[in-house]
């Protein structure tokens, strides 16, 4: 019986140690098995810069699956808002319209052509643009409004493209996170005149880095084709039309090697298992979850009647910036890796030299405050009860008072 005994305790403190050892990332890469294989082919096939076999895949791809006129593959979302920027024209002194609450890039691509980004708040349900906010913010110097679809759950479209072309506006979509979501039923991106997706690490479709343009309007394509080639027509000298290439426009090199295409094309092939497994981490989250928001603890993402999201993220938001950032040392010592994003951008530094902001942004301030984004990658259902068990209890005790 002794013997049982201390048998018994051995096996206990093991796993307590495996516990006490886990170390949960935020995110890590999936990999569907494909993707050493194509980057050999790509080798063999002797062709290793833009546009090869794999690229122009990746393009039909998107074309198809979205309905865009024309996708062009990039080495990363922010490479596609910078061609945006160039391909509306931007000119020093627009003012375009945006959220606060985003990523450096959806400003910084039309600060580098001399534009004012001009934040305007989110809605406190989704966290989108608000678009009964954006009339307010047109002036006669505005250009464009863009919409960044937050944790890949549409914007109010209807009312924003309406807004828009009442005013002359181009709508672009800061599509980063929404790769295989839908608004009433049309991909997000292929919306407004011009969409830019990420395929980054962190993004539910990924080749490490890259992006995408994507083209709605047909005035767009050509001129896309050339900024994107160093500002020459050489896409048109490949496929025959003209007997030489030349400089012809503004460009730079946005357009991805093969060796950034042929993982990405795995991925592409795998990309509605990809999106129902992520689904189903982000169904198990919300339903275990529910019962800390019926007490009032935290508040669970809402989505909208109209949208199809791809379970991009999980985040709660707690009730206050001091129980938030308890909430993340919590898990963080139970080796579990939560964050937070986002300083909005009109309280940066760039923001407050270079931004401009239209009426209160109190929402922004407040929930960016106290949002929390759990762990979230293809592998982490063997380890989703442990984390959700320790999520609820970093939100039944004071974790701030426990010593670490």
């Amino acid at each position: 019986m002794v013997v049982l005994f201390w048998a018994s305790v051995r096996v206990r403190a093991s796993k307590a140690a495996i516990t006490l050892n886990m170390k949960i990332p935020f995110n890590k890469p999936y990999i569907t098995g494909n993707e050493l294989d194509y980057i050999s082919e790509a080798y063999t096939n002797s062709h290793l810069s833009g546009d090869g076999a794999f690229t122009l895949k990746c393009h039909e791809w998107l074309e198809v699956r979205t309905g865009t006129r024309k996708a062009l593959l990039t080495h990363s979302c922010t490479a596609a808002l910078e061609m945006a920027a160039i391909l509306i024209d931007i000119q020093p002194g627009d003012e375009v319209i945006m959220p606060s609450y985003t990523f450096v890039s959806t400003a910084n691509a039309f600060l580098l052509r001399g534009a004012v980004p001009v934040f305007v708040d989110i809605r406190s349900d989704n966290l989108n643009l608000d678009e009964t906010r954006i009339e307010a913010a047109i002036s006669e110097k505005t250009r464009a409004i863009v919409v960044v679809h937050y944790a890949g759950v549409g914007c109010e479209m209807a009312s924003i493209m309406a807004l828009a072309n009442s005013h002359g506006l181009w709508v672009v979509e800061d599509t980063a996170q929404g790769s295989m979501s839908a608004y009433q039923g049309k991909p997000l991106g292929a919306i407004g005149h011009i969409g830019a997706l990420s395929f980054h690490q962190t993004k539910n479709i990924s080749c490490g880095e890259g992006g995408a343009l994507l083209l709605n309007d047909d005035r767009l394509i050509e001129r896309a084709e050339i900024i994107r080639e160093k500002g020459t027509n050489r896409n048109a000298f490949f496929r025959g039309e003209i007997d030489k290439y030349s400089w012809v426009d503004i460009g730079s090199s946005y357009l991805p090697s093969e060796l950034m295409a042929a993982p990405l094309w795995a991925q592409m092939e795998c990309a509605d298992d990809i999106t129902s497994r992520r689904l189903a981490i982000w169904n198990t989250y919300h339903s275990r979850l529910k019962s800390l928001e019926t007490r009032g603890i935290v508040r669970r993402p809402l989505i909208p009647d109209d949208c199809d999201h791809n379970g991009h993220m999980y985040y709660l938001i707690l009730q206050s910036e001091t129980t938030r950032d308890e909430f993340i040392q919590c898990l963080k010592d139970q080796g579990i890796l939560s964050i937070f994003h986002y300083v909005p951008l009109h309280s940066s530094v760039m923001g407050k030299k270079f931004g401009k902001t239209v009426a209160s942004l109190e929402v922004t301030e407040d929930l960016s405050q106290r949002l929390v984004r759990l762990p979230f990658w293809l592998g982490l259902e063997e380890h989703l009860p442990y984390v959700i068990e320790k999520v609820i209890e970093a939100t039944e005790v004071n974790c701030g008072s426990r010593e670490h």
